[in-house]
């Protein structure tokens, strides 16, 4: 190859030069995270074509690495997300020793960033029309309504832990609300889970009204999104 052809590669140069310096960008290249993430979106492809089985797990890819960024940003190690197909997805990280506010504050910026990918979905189809947005939409916005059910393993298992029994009422409350409203099961699920913890020894220390708006609020996001693509509108698009 000459001067003249390898000319033409100098504007990656720079791109070249980051991804030899810079660890974060390197990481992408995490071979069991690339394995994995190519099995999940193979098994979605197969049962509903590829245009859902790429969205669904870009959907599930944002949830995760709204965990990642969250643990990233506090200075704490974690691993890229890892995809289970049939199950889902998680993030390994150091959580030993992390108050709990911390958390829980982890285990919903998960579900938060699920929601903004929701969200783009919502608006996609609300502009082209589209039954697969609509199908992405509220795809996305019941899993990670169902991610904040308390149940071990979920994030909601996480972030209840931090609320006292005053913000679990709460979070009942909106549950039911929202199950009246919409009539959605996911919130039935949410307000049984929210009432078992109400009979549970598991009581924070110190309150955190600060946990408690954010889930409220995040809850109260996903909500709007169903309210807004309920099901039996899918068939218009």
């Amino acid at each position: 190859m000459g001067k003249k052809s390898l000319g033409r590669f100098a504007p990656l140069a720079p791109i070249v030069l980051a991804l030899s310096k810079g660890k974060a960008l390197l990481a992408i290249f995490n071979l069991k995270f690339i394995l994995s993430l190519g099995a999940f979106v193979g098994v979605y492809w197969s049962l509903y074509g590829m245009k859902f089985g790429f969205g669904f797990a870009a959907q599930i890819l944002i949830h995760e690495l709204g965990h990642y960024i969250d643990i990233k940003r506090r200075g704490l190690p974690a691993d890229l997300p890892v995809f289970l197909p049939g199950m889902g997805a998680f993030v390994r990280w150091q959580a030993l020793g992390v108050p709990v506010e911390t958390r829980a504050a982890v285990s919903l910026a998960g579900p938060l960033a699920g929601w903004v990918a929701a969200a783009v979905c919502t608006v996609m189809c609300r502009q082209t029309g589209s039954g697969l947005w609509g199908a992405l939409a509220r795809t996305g916005a019941w899993l990670n309504l169902l991610n904040l059910i308390r149940v071990f393993g979920l994030d909601g298992g996480h972030a209840f832990f931090a609320l006292t029994k005053k913000h679990r009422i709460i979070v009942l409350t909106l549950a039911l609300t929202a199950l009246v409203a919409l009539g959605e099961s996911v919130f039935l699920l949410l307000a049984l889970g929210a009432t078992w913890r109400l009979f549970t020894k598991d009581f924070p220390e110190d309150s955190s009204p600060a946990t408690a708006f954010y889930f409220a609020a995040v809850v109260s996001a996903l909500a709007v999104l169903m309210w807004i693509l309920p099901a039996h509108d899918l068939g218009k698009f």
